[in-house]
C-alpha cells in the first residue's frame, strides 16, 4: 500500500526549482524508495523510440541507449498498452535491461512493471520499474501505479512544455524529416556539450554561414545537420559535399555543374551541388582542402548568389546557405598562402568548435551505451553490454580519433566478443578493446599512413582475419574521412566487394 502523504510529498518535492534533470533524477529515486524497486528509469518517446532521461539501479551506459521500438517488443507493448503493463515472470518478450543491472549480469527472472506516460492523450514517455524478486510488486495495486505514472507524465510534461517554450522564437515549424531510431544524433550531457548545443540553437535560426571546426572524428557532419534542421530552410535539402574527396578535375563540376560536350565525358547536361541546394543548405565538408583557383570560384558565389555551369555562359541564380567543416587551423593556411583570406571570413561568420572526446570524458559511457545498440542491432544479436571494467577503460583512454575511433572499437570488440564467446548475447570486456597496444593515432593529414592494426590473439583462424579485416578497413575509412571509394583504392580493392565484405563483417548494415 503506498502512503497518499508520501505521493503527496513527491510531488510538492518536484516543483522546487531545480534543473529538468535534478528533477527527474529526484523522481526515480523517489519512485525507486516509494515501490522498494532495484531499477527504474524514465523515458522519453520521440521518433519511434524511448530515449532514457534518468535511471537509477541500472549500469551508467543505459543513459546513452535508445530503444527502439521495432527492434524491443516489451517497450512497444508499454507504448501501445495505454495503461500499466505487469509483465509476468515467464515473459518470452526480451527485457531490453538484461544483463544492464549491476552485479546481476544473467539476471533475467524478475518483476517487471511498464507505466505508458501521456500528455493530452499523446504518447510521451515510459517509467519502467523493475524488481529482482518476481512477485515485488504484487501488492500494490495499478491504481495505485497510476498515481505514480501521473507524477511522473507531469514532471515530463512540464518539462516538454518548457523546452517548446524557450526554442518557440527561433525555431522554425519544419516539413522535413524528424530525427528518428536509424538517424545518428548527437549524445552528451557535459558542459562542452551544452555549450555546443546552445550555439547550434544560437546560429541555427538565423541565415549565417557557419564554420564547423574540430578534430577528425569529432562529429562535424552531426553538427551540420542539427543547424539544417533548425533553421528556417530545414523544408529543403541539406546538400553534402565532401571537398577533400574530389579529385581537382571533376570538382569545379560537381560544385557548380556543366552542360552536354562541355568536356570529354560531359554528355548530359548536369546539375551542380550549389543548384540542388537552391533554397536550403550546402555542407562543404573538409573545406582547407578546396584548391585556390576553386575558392576563387566559390568566394564569387557566396558574394553575389550567381554561377556559370561548365560550358555555359548563361548565370544562374541560387539561394543557399553554406555550412563549412575542417579540421584543419584555416588561420594558419590564410598566413601560409593556402586559403584565402577573404573566403575564410566569408564563411567563419559564426564559427563552431566542436569539442574533442577527451574534452567530455563523462559523456564516454553514454556514447559507448549508444553505439552498443546499434552495433546489436546490425549484428543481430540479442543482447550486448559492456562490463564496467572496460567502460572504465573506455573512460581512462585520450581517443585521439575521438568519437569515431570510440564507435569503431566498440563495433570491432563486439565482433571479436561474438567470435570469442560464441554467443549471441556477448559481453565486451577490457582485452576486446586492445586499447593497450591496438590504439594507434588517427592521421588527420592526407597521405599519412596508419600503423598496422594488431594481430587479434587467442581466436580461431576465421575469427581472427574477420577481425583483422575489419580493424584495417575502419582504420583505413577513418584516415579517408569515412570515404568508401578512396578506402577501397588504399586497399586495392574494388568497391563492389568491399561493400559486400564490410556488411559481411558488421561494419554497414
Amino acid at each position: 500500500m503506498i502512503s497518499t502523504d508520501r505521493l503527496a510529498r513527491i510531488a510538492l518535492d518536484l516543483q522546487l526549482g531545480i534543473s529538468h534533470q535534478d528533477r527527474f533524477h529526484r523522481l526515480i529515486q523517489s519512485v525507486r524508495s516509494l515501490l522498494h524497486s532495484d531499477a527504474s528509469a524514465l523515458l522519453r518517446y520521440e521518433g519511434g523510440q524511448f530515449i532514457p532521461l534518468a535511471t537509477d539501479g541500472l549500469m551508467q551506459d543505459v543513459l546513452g541507449r535508445r530503444f527502439a521500438l521495432k527492434d524491443h517488443p516489451r517497450m512497444e507493448a508499454i507504448a501501445r498498452a495505454g495503461d500499466v503493463v505487469r509483465f509476468p515472470a515467464d515473459s518470452q518478450l526480451p527485457d531490453p535491461y538484461d544483463g544492464l543491472i549491476p552485479d546481476h549480469d544473467d539476471f533475467k527472472v524478475h518483476a517487471c512493471v511498464g507505466l505508458p506516460l501521456f500528455a493530452d492523450q499523446a504518447l510521451i514517455g515510459a517509467l519502467t520499474i523493475d524488481g529482482m524478486n518476481p512477485a515485488q510488486f504484487d501488492d500494490i495495486s495499478d491504481e495505485e501505479l497510476r498515481l505514480v505514472g501521473a507524477l511522473a507524465a507531469a514532471a515530463l510534461s512540464n518539462a516538454l512544455l518548457l523546452e517548446r517554450l524557450a526554442r518557440q522564437s527561433s525555431e522554425p515549424i519544419a516539413s522535413g524529416p524528424q530525427a528518428g531510431a536509424d538517424q545518428p544524433e548527437m549524445i552528451g550531457n557535459s558542459p562542452a556539450m551544452a555549450r555546443l548545443r546552445h550555439e547550434i540553437d544560437v546560429v541555427a535560426s538565423s541565415e549565417l554561414n557557419v564554420l564547423i571546426l574540430g578534430e577528425t572524428g569529432v562529429g562535424k557532419e552531426l553538427i551540420a545537420k542539427a543547424v539544417h534542421k533548425g533553421s528556417p530552410r530545414a523544408g529543403a535539402p541539406l546538400v553534402y559535399l565532401n571537398c577533400a574527396a574530389l579529385p581537382e578535375s571533376v570538382a569545379e563540376s560537381e560544385l557548380f555543374g556543366h552542360v552536354k560536350g562541355a568536356f570529354t565525358g560531359a554528355i548530359h547536361n548536369r546539375a551542380g551541388k550549389f543548384e540542388l541546394a537552391d533554397r536550403g543548405t550546402l555542407f562543404l565538408d573538409e573545406i582547407g582542402e578546396l584548391s585556390l583557383p576553386l575558392q576563387a570560384k566559390l568566394l564569387r558565389v557566396l558574394q553575389y548568389g550567381d554561377l556559370q555551369r561548365i560550358g555555359d555562359d548563361t548565370p544562374l541564380k541560387v539561394n543557399v546557405r553554406i555550412l563549412a567543416a575542417t579540421n584543419r587551423d584555416l588561420k594558419q593556411a590564410v598566413v601560409d598562402g593556402a586559403f584565402r583570406a577573404d573566403l575564410y571570413h566569408r564563411l567563419s561568420v559564426f564559427p563552431i568548435q566542436a569539442p574533442a572526446l577527451r574534452e567530455r570524458p563523462d559523456d564516454i559511457p553514454l556514447l559507448a551505451g549508444y553505439f552498443c545498440e546499434r552495433c546489436r542491432v546490425s549484428l543481430g544479436l540479442e543482447r550486448l553490454r559492456i562490463q564496467p571494467q572496460a567502460l572504465q577503460l573506455l573512460a581512462a583512454h585520450d581517443w585521439p580519433g575521438n568519437v569515431r575511433e570510440l564507435e569503431h572499437a566498440i563495433h570491432r570488440a563486439a565482433v571479436l566478443a561474438r567470435a570469442e564467446q560464441g554467443s549471441q548475447s556477448p559481453s565486451l570486456a577490457s582485452h576486446h578493446f586492445n586499447l593497450g597496444t591496438g590504439a594507434l593515432p588517427m592521421s588527420t593529414s592526407p597521405g599519412v599512413a596508419l600503423a598496422e592494426p594488431p594481430l587479434p590473439v587467442g581466436l580461431g583462424l576465421r575469427a581472427a582475419t574477420d577481425a583483422f579485416q575489419l580493424a584495417l578497413i575502419e582504420r583505413t575509412l577513418a584516415t579517408h574521412d569515412g570515404n568508401w571509394a578512396a578506402t577501397a583504392r588504399a586497399l586495392e580493392l574494388d568497391g563492389g566487394n568491399l561493400h559486400r565484405l564490410a556488411r559481411r563483417l558488421g561494419l554497414k548494415a
